[in-house]
């Protein structure tokens, strides 16, 4: 089978087996050059001559020598089939709003390369030569977020990503590797360039766009895909985030280890419930807070303690579900018509149809957002002195000073966010294109809402994380369990105690850029290595 294969900072593209792991590393700038498998050069060259056979012979292919849409029974003459392809690009190119990000604009560009690498578009090799030093020398599209409803793909964002490939459009110039998250948040931005200037720095002839290729370019699912991917990663970190902050309220509320038993999971194992029960058990190891109240006299722990690894593990089986979407979406031919070589068909199909991102998407939303809702109540927990037992708002000065009530609000109001934006966007849809395009997915919609829970639910994260390690405070002497222990001098060399009342929206954010950097959670897992 061909392989995508990562060695070092570069990355081959064969059109198979790209892992989320290689998307995670496009999104990051670790990705400093894309190539082309040769067996997929071949495949390319296959499929553009039975193309190119078919169109000799005078046979009708759509977008080839017709219209589109409900213009497909227009037939356009030989002389005028390239001008279709560039008409189409021009005119499709309506997208509004905030650009995407660097990261997630340069891996929908490597994802649109490992679509046409399948080798059923029916491209000529040197259009995706173009797109991959387009890559390769930090040329990436300035992308609108807005006006896909990811149905015959996401057309109007990837026409902006298209136009730049003959010179035209707007684009980004950054160094190849770089981080594009930072790139995209960086304060000023990097100036958007046309897209003939941005060619031209980097010394690259534009490409026009030959028979089939403007279309092959625009229909596909990159852009849901690229956005989801970057939702996807930032969750799948969030996993062990929750189970750190859950281990470190557990040990500030004073709260029990037993419901993380794990004969309780055994008699109902789901996966990610086994594995977030294992998580705590092994962070909360060593703890001298738990021998200290063993003799207490509550007999259970609120749900949002007692039920993590079944929440918990709930949130962890929807990101290997989304994890099984999202790779085999990055691994597919998505455009229409597709060229069948080794047949000499052109079959029209519907594989630019963005459902399975779409209820992907959704599905993980929600899954974030009742993780956000968990932790919320958590914090809760922590600064409610009828429930944790610890100084209301977890202050030692209660009353004169506030401490922590506004931490608490914030995660209600995030939370609260969180629930509006997972009503299911892959539930609607509104034809388009004279009602031939009569049921949409509205995935790009999804895998935006998507993204925007999961960094909600990161900064709720920040809240537990900052409230718990103040509530530690208060049980000194008393040292927690290993893994509980690590995070909090992980958390305190970055914040300090309060004490009296401070402006917290400076810790806040220090904590949430310990938790997106990847460091809490590498500071506990250099405890705890067998952190899962």
């Amino acid at each position: 089978m061909n392989r995508s294969t990562i060695t070092g900072s570069s990355l081959v593209l064969t059109g198979d087996n790209l892992t989320l792991d290689d998307a995670e590393h496009i999104l990051h700038g670790q990705v400093e050059r894309l190539g082309l498998g040769p067996a997929a050069r071949k495949r390319i060259e296959k499929a553009r001559r039975c193309l190119e056979n078919l169109m000799a012979a005078g046979a009708t292919i759509y977008g080839v020598n017709t219209g589109f849409g409900k213009l497909s029974n227009q037939r356009i003459e030989p002389d005028e089939v390239l001008s279709l392809q560039e008409n189409l690009l021009r005119s499709h190119a309506v997208g509004m709003g905030p650009l995407l990000n660097v990261g997630v604009s340069r891996l929908a560009l490597a994802l649109r390369i490992q679509a046409l690498a399948k080798g059923y578009s029916g491209v000529t090799p040197e259009l995706i030569d173009t797109l991959i030093e387009m890559y390769n020398r930090g040329v990436v599209p300035a992308i609108p977020e807005l006006g896909s409803v990811g149905a015959s793909g996401d057309l109007a964002p990837l026409a902006h990503l298209a136009l730049v490939v003959m010179g035209e459009g707007h684009a980004f110039v950054t160094k190849p590797g770089v981080d594009g998250e930072a790139a995209g948040a960086a304060k000023p931005r990097s100036k958007v360039l046309s897209g003939h200037a941005a060619l031209r720095r980097v010394h690259l002839q534009p490409h026009r766009p030959l028979a089939k290729e403007g279309l092959s370019l625009i229909n596909g699912t990159q852009i849901s895909t690229a956005i989801l991917a970057d939702a996807l990663v930032r969750a799948r970190h969030l996993a062990k985030v929750a189970d750190i902050a859950g281990a470190m309220t557990v040990e500030a509320t004073k709260s029990s280890v037993r419901p993380f038993d794990p004969r309780i999971q055994q008699i109902r194992p789901h996966p990610g419930q086994i594995t977030s029960a294992a998580n705590l058990r092994l962070l909360l190891e060593e703890s001298e807070i738990m021998p200290s109240h063993a003799d207490c006299t509550k007999v259970q722990d609120a749900y949002s303690i007692r039920c993590m690894p079944q929440v918990h593990g709930t949130f962890r089986d929807a990101i290997t579900r989304v994890i099984q979407t999202v790779t085999c979406e990055m691994n597919s031919a998505t455009d229409n018509p597709l060229v069948f070589a080794d047949t000499g068909e052109v079959i029209s199909g519907g594989n630019f149809h963005g459902q399975p991102i779409a209820l992907a998407a959704d599905h993980l939303a929600a899954a974030a957002a009742d993780l956000s809702s968990i932790c919320e109540r958590r914090v809760e927990n922590l600064v409610n002195p009828d429930l944790s037992g610890l100084p209301g708002f977890l202050t030692p000065h209660p009353g004169l000073n506030s401490g922590m009530m506004l931490v608490q609000v914030l995660a209600a109001a995030l939370v609260s966010e969180n629930k509006a934006a997972s009503f299911p966007a892959s539930v609607d849809s509104i034809p388009t294109s004279a009602n031939r395009e009569d049921h949409v997915s509205m995935s790009t919609a999804a895998a935006r809402k998507c993204r925007s829970v999961v960094v909600n639910t990161t900064r709720v994260l920040a809240c537990e994380l900052l409230c718990a390690a103040q509530g530690l405070e208060f049980l000194k002497p008393l040292r927690p369990g290993k893994g509980a222990a690590a995070a909090y001098q992980h958390i305190r060399a970055a914040v300090r105690p309060l004490g009296r009342d401070r402006t917290l929206h400076r810790d806040l954010e220090a904590v949430e850029k310990l938790i997106r950097s990847g460091s809490v959670v590498a500071a506990v897992e250099g405890a705890c290595p067998g952190l899962l």
